[in-house]
């Protein structure tokens, strides 16, 4: 359902990471659990333009895991599953295995 949706611009689709709400062993992990502000990148747009028309390609790619600023971003709900659209400049890294 999200590939139908592009991103426009420097703009990039992204479904957060929620955090299991218990661990492998079925122990259920209290609601106080700090929350990860991350996601995984679903699906990135073209790229914006300078000043003087030249292409300025967006930094991430698709697949790729991300963190993310505390606020921000616009929700958007595809079938049953939300996402969030956020600007390049808005994400704050890449986070690696």
């Amino acid at each position: 359902m999200a590939k139908r949706l592009i991103p426009s611009f420097n703009r990039i689709l992204i479904e957060k990471i929620i955090p299991p709400s218990k661990t492998n062993s079925g122990i259920l992990l209290p609601e106080k659990t700090p929350k990860l502000n991350s996601g995984k990148v679903v699906a990135v747009g073209p790229g914006a333009r300078d000043r003087d028309g030249k292409h300025i390609p967006v930094n991430l790619k698709e697949g790729d895991t991300v963190l993310l600023p505390e606020y921000g971003g616009t929700e958007v709900k595809l079938g049953e599953k939300e996402y969030h659209l956020y600007r390049d400049d808005d994400i704050l890294g890449t986070l690696h295995d």
